[in-house]
């Protein structure tokens, strides 16, 4: 669970940043790739990702901004931006409205009691998650993936490296 504000924060920042990078690697074109029939393409995914932002409002966060639509934007530039916008709307939310205390307040949501620090764990590793299926679909779709978590096999080829597989 999230114990602090501050801790939470700089691991958002930290996330954001590298969902930024692959929201920016996205093409109008590639958002119709998806992995088999009946899934969710991958910018139905990435919409996701910026739609979810709007779950902790459920937490009793009220946002200085609109929220997101339930409807997917055609264009990957307008997903990247909604998330940034909505992320910064989220942080300054979170930042003036609760404090370190606020974490242990229990909130009922969707039928289970959650604390809100752990509701914050939770949306991270939603975000990591769903980021992860992404790459998948990106590298299907012909894109290079930016580095995630260190350089990808792309970035190893390019320095003179063999990569292992």
């Amino acid at each position: 669970m999230i114990t602090t504000i501050n801790d939470f924060i700089q691991e958002f920042e930290t996330e954001s940043a590298i969902t930024e990078r692959v929201l920016d690697t996205l093409t109008d074109e590639s958002l119709k790739q998806i992995v088999s029939d009946n899934q969710r393409t991958l910018g139905q995914i990435a919409w996701h990702l910026v739609n979810s932002i709007n779950y902790l409002s459920y937490l009793g966060l009220s946002f200085d901004e609109p929220l997101a639509s339930e409807d997917a934007p055609s264009s990957a530039a307008e997903i990247a931006s909604e998330y940034r916008r909505l992320s910064q709307c989220m942080l300054r939310a979170i930042r003036s409205q609760w404090t370190d205390e606020s974490l242990n307040q229990v909130v009922n949501f969707g039928g289970q009691d959650w604390h809100n620090g752990a509701s914050l764990r939770y949306s991270l590793r939603h975000e990591i998650h769903h980021r992860g299926q992404m790459t998948v679909l990106m590298r299907q779709a012909g894109l290079r993936v930016p580095d995630v978590l260190g350089p990808t096999r792309d970035d190893w080829i390019e320095k003179g490296v063999k990569p292992y597989a």
